[in-house]
C-alpha cells in the first residue's frame, strides 16, 4: 500500500459549519411543523360554530329551525289527512256502487250526527238538496240544486286538505334566502375583522366563514323537505279533487236517470 493511500484513509471529512447549521435548524423546524399538523383540528364541531356565531346569524339559525320543526308537523299531518281522506273515498265508492239505495246510503250518512267528509260528504250534500220538498219546482231544479250542493261540498272538502300546503311553499322557496342572508351577515362580520390584524390569512377568517356557512345548511336542510313534500302533497291533492269531481258527474248523471224515469 502507497504512503499516499495510507494518508487518504487516515483522513476524515468533517462537514462545513454551516451545513451543519442547517442540519441542526432543519430538526427543530420539522419538529415543530408536524407538532403543529397534529394540534390542527379535525372534526368538525357544528354545535360549537353555531354557539360562536355572531347574534344575527343565530337568529337566522333560530327562524330557520322553527321553520323546519313546522314544515314536518305538517308534513306528517298531512300525510294521515291525505291518507284517510284515500281510504273513505274507497270505502264509500264501494258501497255506493254495491247497489245500495240512495236512500239508506244517505240515512247512514246523517244517523247519529256523525262526522262525515270527503265522497260521503258530497253525497250527502247532493242527495239532501235533491230530495228536499219544494213547492211547484220541476226535476230540472232539483237536479242543478243538488249539482250545486256538490260543489259546495267538494269546494270545502279539496280547502280542507289544501290547507298548510301553502306553508310548504313558502319554506320551500324562502329558506335558502335566508340561510344565504345569515351567511353574507356572517362572512361580512368576518372580513370586516380583518381591518385590525396585520396579516390576514385563511385561518383567520376560516372560523367566520364556517359559522356563516352552517345558516346556508340549515336553509337548505329546511327547504329540501318543504319542497319535496309540497310537490307531492298537491299532486295527491290534485288526484282526489279529480276523483270527487268524477264521482259528482256520475252521481249527478244518476239523478237525472231517476228524475226522467219519474
Amino acid at each position: 500500500m502507497t504512503p499516499l493511500t495510507m494518508l487518504l484513509q487516515a483522513t476524515q471529512v468533517e462537514p462545513l459549519a454551516e451545513d451543519a447549521a442547517a442540519t441542526a435548524e432543519a430538526l427543530p423546524a420539522g419538529a415543530d411543523a408536524a407538532a403543529a399538523a397534529g394540534a390542527l383540528p379535525t372534526d368538525l364541531d357544528v354545535w360549537s360554530l353555531i354557539l360562536h356565531a355572531s347574534i344575527p346569524v343565530q337568529l337566522v339559525m333560530l327562524l330557520l329551525l322553527f321553520a323546519s320543526i313546522a314544515s314536518w308537523v305538517i308534513i306528517f299531518r298531512k300525510k294521515r289527512l291525505l291518507d284517510r281522506a284515500t281510504k273513505e273515498a274507497d270505502r264509500f265508492e264501494e258501497r255506493f256502487w254495491s247497489g245500495a239505495e240512495l236512500t239508506k246510503l244517505h240515512a247512514a250518512a246523517t244517523e247519529r250526527n256523525r262526522e262525515i267528509e270527503g265522497l260521503e260528504a258530497i253525497f250527502e250534500s247532493g242527495f239532501r238538496e235533491y230530495a228536499r220538498p219544494r213547492r211547484s219546482v220541476d226535476s230540472r231544479s232539483r237536479l242543478e240544486a243538488a249539482q250545486r250542493g256538490m260543489r259546495v261540498a267538494g269546494s270545502r272538502e279539496i280547502d280542507g286538505l289544501e290547507q298548510n300546503l301553502e306553508f310548504l311553499a313558502n319554506v320551500g322557496s324562502i329558506a335558502p334566502y335566508v340561510g344565504l342572508l345569515g351567511t353574507v351577515w356572517g362572512i361580512m362580520i368576518s372580513f370586516h375583522g380583518l381591518a385590525n390584524v396585520r396579516e390576514a390569512t385563511i385561518a383567520t377568517v376560516a372560523p367566520g366563514i364556517s359559522e356563516a356557512l352552517i345558516a346556508t345548511a340549515m336553509g337548505l336542510f329546511a327547504a329540501i323537505p318543504a319542497v319535496w313534500a309540497y310537490n307531492r302533497f298537491a299532486t295527491r291533492v290534485e288526484r282526489i279533487a279529480s276523483r270527487y269531481e268524477a264521482f259528482s258527474e256520475e252521481f249527478s248523471s244518476i239523478l237525472e236517470r231517476q228524475s226522467s224515469e219519474a
